[in-house]
């Protein structure tokens, strides 16, 4: 028995040895590829999302303004250093006492950090300065870019420092090693390098388990054909799964920053099947992943090759001069330009429209406008000059860095220091297989809708030779936005019921920009919603006279979308001959290129 356990123990020791020899040459090479990269971030080659002057003239200007009020400086340092006493003094409390003290911070959420005298002491000493920062930054003027910048940036430095995302502080991480005595190290550096190698030397960190879900075999498995293509879309009609359909088809037009599959989750979660098992006739853009060849194409084309090609396609195939659509993101700024359009052109093809986390006035976009200015857009020009689009991972980044301490240092922790593999979930794979944008398209986005703002000017915009207002659209408007969006805050969103210019229907959702619009209806409601009788100019006087509801939001725009015409006809099947005869099934090769 003994000599087995030598054995044993010898050839654990050689795997290992062998596994770290093996990791020690990947290491070897990653850090030559992520030498590389450094070296193209320095001269300018690859776009970065923060300037170094930008940061550097803003952190400026907000310590002028705080030595410019000293007397309110200096009672925020005094109330910093009661908060620091205070924190010490707990510190030399009862242990059990102490112990049974455990913040609400889920970065710290495991017992290891209370029970550990080191990493609680860690840890109070990071949230009580973090707290005091906070403080600080939240008593100096906040009308300026600057100060959002410097709150912005000098949160993600308090993120990267938080003891949770060290071994040597992190209680729950040293505990794992020592129980797998050290495989859990091991582990994490491989999946550490796995991530380098993936993004060729810069860490493409891993949310989701890339091998659990793939489209069109556990993903946007609704039954359709796609029955017309063009340059920039696939259009994908649906298979019928009621015996009567509404007479007035609907077309869902998703953002082209990721796929569409977004609105055809699992069976479970498909906005897609929802709506079919309701009797519509469910149409939507499949966008293309945009290559070189797409450098010219600009936001008139994503309009008329579009929606508008898409419209006329639906019409010929139902024969129906009407239809719903519904834009979700940017492909809802998409639909709010393109009413517009028609209002100004005197078509009035469109029943009712809906859109899904849409801003409409861009004067205050959040946390996102520390990394659009005149100076970002000028290098964004430069850096697509050659290459005719942006690449996906930079707006994966920056979503990212908007959410932290969820979307960076949570995966940090459980991937390196605890060695886990990224659990399945849905749609944080959705989220990372996101798309390039065309460098026409993204440029006039961000100079005109993004900086100037003139999507909510009459007549500010121009789409094909023609110049819209979006007070001229009076279809019926549905509006959703969701309360936790830090993508597009819902106090963006809300703007659209002073200016629409017909009927609107605008609900405030639970949860964030994804979770909160792909929220179905189930026997457990997760989020629930609130709806007005009325619709004051603020968003406090909307919050005011707002009835809170249970459960997801789908029932509620599908009835008010229903209530607009009640017509119903015999199923229609996917084109199957004739001008738009299928092409391939659902959900179709363009979103399925990378």
């Amino acid at each position: 028995m003994a000599e087995t356990d030598k054995e044993t123990g010898a050839l654990d020791i050689a795997e290992t040895g062998a596994r770290l020899l093996t990791l020690t040459q990947r290491m070897m090479s990653a850090a030559a590829q992520a030498q590389a990269h450094s070296v193209r971030t320095a001269t300018g080659s690859e776009f970065s999302l923060m300037d170094a002057a930008t940061l550097a003239k803003a952190y400026g200007a907000v310590w002028a303004d705080a030595l410019s009020n000293p007397a309110e400086f200096w009672e925020t340092q005094i109330k910093a250093g009661t908060n620091m006493m205070n924190m010490w003094q707990s510190l030399l409390a009862p242990e059990d006492e102490a112990a049974g003290a455990k913040p609400k911070d889920r970065r710290f959420a495991d017992p290891a950090w209370s029970e550990d005298p080191m990493s609680r002491v860690y840890r109070d000493v990071f949230l009580t300065f973090e707290k005091a920062t906070k403080e600080l930054l939240d008593g100096l003027p906040k009308e300026s870019k600057d100060h959002l910048r410097v709150s912005f940036y000098t949160r993600q430095m308090l993120s990267a420092l938080s003891p949770s995302n060290y071994l040597l502080t992190n209680a729950a991480a040293r505990k794992k090693f020592i129980e797998t005595k050290g495989e859990s190290l091991l582990n994490g550096l491989e999946n550490l390098l796995v991530d380098l190698e993936r993004g060729e030397g810069r860490v493409d960190l891993a949310t989701n388990d890339p091998t659990a879900f793939e489209v069109g075999v556990n993903l946007a498995t609704t039954e359709g054909k796609v029955v017309f293509e063009n340059e920039l879309m696939q259009l994908i009609q649906y298979e019928p799964r009621t015996e009567k359909q509404h007479a007035i088809p609907l077309l869902l037009v998703p953002a082209w920053i990721n796929k569409f599959y977004i609105l055809d989750m699992r069976p479970e979660n498909s906005l897609v099947r929802y709506m079919l098992d309701r009797g519509h006739s469910v149409f939507v853009i499949s966008w293309v992943n945009p290559t070189k060849a797409h450098a010219d194409k600009d936001f008139a084309d994503y309009m008329k090759l579009g929606p508008l090609t898409a419209l006329d396609v639906m019409r010929d195939i139902t024969q129906e001069e009407k239809a719903n659509i519904l834009g979700f993101c940017i492909g809802g700024i998409l639909v709010t330009a393109t009413l517009g359009y028609l209002a100004a052109t005197g078509d009035q093809r469109i029943n009712a429209a809906t859109t899904l986390a849409t801003m409409v006035d861009f004067n205050d976009v959040g946390e996102i406008g520390v990394f659009i200015d005149d100076n970002r857009l000028k290098v964004l020009r430069e850096h697509m000059k050659d290459k005719g689009y942006l690449e996906n991972r930079h707006l994966q980044d920056m979503f990212s860095m908007l959410r932290e301490k969820d979307l960076i240092w949570s995966f940090v922790e459980a991937s390196y220091l605890r060695g886990d593999k990224p659990r399945a979930f849905d749609l944080l794979f959705w989220n990372s297989d996101s798309t390039r944008l065309p460098a026409a398209m993204l440029l006039w986005y961000l100079e005109e809708v993004y900086l100037q703002n003139k999507l909510r000017t009459p007549g500010g915009l121009e789409m094909n030779g023609v110049r819209i207002d979006i007070s001229k659209i009076k279809t019926p408007f549905f509006i959703l936005a969701t309360e936790d969006d830090h993508i597009a805050p819902w106090t963006s969103i809300y703007p659209a019921t002073q200016i629409l210019g017909g009927e609107v229907e605008f609900v405030l959702g639970g949860s964030g920009h994804i979770a909160g619009v792909i929220n179905p209806p189930a026997k457990r409601p997760k989020y629930g919603f609130r709806t007005a009788a009325k619709y004051p100019p603020t968003t406090e006087g909307f919050l005011e006279a707002a009835v809170a509801h249970e459960g997801s939001w789908w029932p509620h725009w599908a009835e008010w979308l229903e209530a607009k015409d009640g017509r119903m006809v015999a199923p229609r099947k996917p084109a199957t001959r004739g001008r738009y005869k299928a092409i391939e099934p659902a959900p179709g090769r363009y979103v399925k290129a990378k």
